[in-house]
């Protein structure tokens, strides 16, 4: 066969267009059907059409879930972690409307291990000096920028790992030159600060808290406890206060799930209906 002969999706069964070819192992698969693939599957070459097919139907019996799924806890800001504790139920997702996107719903006991990695990296600040050329600075000064990953490990037919970063844009930090007082008689001097302490940083410390949070939270959930009891014992009695003026006004958001009483979904963001 020519480079330019037409194929055909060996999964649907539509025409391929032009670039629009996704190789299997031993057939082929149009971009349409590849978008309901889920996104943490990347072992899309190696795998036959059959093995393909039986992931699509898997998705399709994974969609009913994501229709009964109903948010009970929302973490994160971008990729967020949401949690139905009625049915055991987690998934990790940008989407707000679950039934649309069909994000993979897993099981608790399907969480084998949850960490944070912060990842730090240092870059050199140059200045440009009279001849126009970039030189460093006397002493050295150094901008750090850190990235915040979560690495979930689970158990799942097609992929055994979910990892998201939960800042949007990098945290950065600066060194900076601080002033020395000179001698008598001696010249002005600079020394560097040094690398600059994180946790000085709002936004190290938020991410840094919300990494932890996500991975205490999934472990609650893996072994059935639940630490956060506090809040948890708190939560009726704030109900109790709230529920004259919120009894014919709560409502469940159709895109999540989740039961709120204000315009927006405290989880999702979405408008009230």
């Amino acid at each position: 066969m020519g480079l330019f002969d037409k194929k055909y999706c060996d999964v649907c069964g539509e025409k391929i267009g032009l670039l629009g070819n996704r190789k299997l192992e031993d057939g082929n698969l149009c971009k349409e059907c590849a978008k309901k693939l889920s996104p943490w599957f990347s072992d899309r070459r190696r795998s036959t059409v059959e093995e393909i097919k039986a992931q699509l139907a898997d998705r399709e019996e994974n969609r009913g879930k994501a229709a009964q799924f109903r948010t009970t806890r929302a973490m994160g800001e971008g990729w967020k972690v949401l949690l139905d504790e009625e049915h055991r139920w987690f998934t990790v997702t940008r989407a707000r409307d679950l039934a649309e996107a069909n994000p993979d719903i897993l099981d608790f006991d399907a969480i084998t291990g949850c960490r944070l990695d912060i990842d730090e990296n240092r870059t050199e600040l140059l200045r440009e000096d009279a001849d126009g050329e970039e030189v460093s600075y006397v002493p050295p000064r150094y901008e750090y920028s850190y990235e915040f990953e979560i690495i979930l490990s689970v158990r799942h037919p097609y992929f055994d790992e979910m990892r998201f970063r939960l800042n949007g844009s990098s945290v950065e930090l600066e060194t900076t030159a601080a002033q020395q007082r000179p001698r008598m008689g001696q010249p002005q001097t600079f020394r560097t600060a040094g690398r600059p302490d994180p946790e000085t940083c709002a936004d190290y410390r938020k991410y840094r808290q919300m990494g932890e949070e996500i991975c205490q939270a999934l472990e609650q959930a893996r072994s059935g406890g639940r630490e956060a009891a506090p809040a948890a014992q708190e939560a009726p009695a704030e109900i109790e206060r709230e529920s004259p003026a919120s009894a014919t006004g709560q409502w469940t958001c159709p895109a999540c799930g989740g039961a709120n009483t204000g315009k927006f979904c405290e989880y999702c963001g979405s408008p009230r209906p």
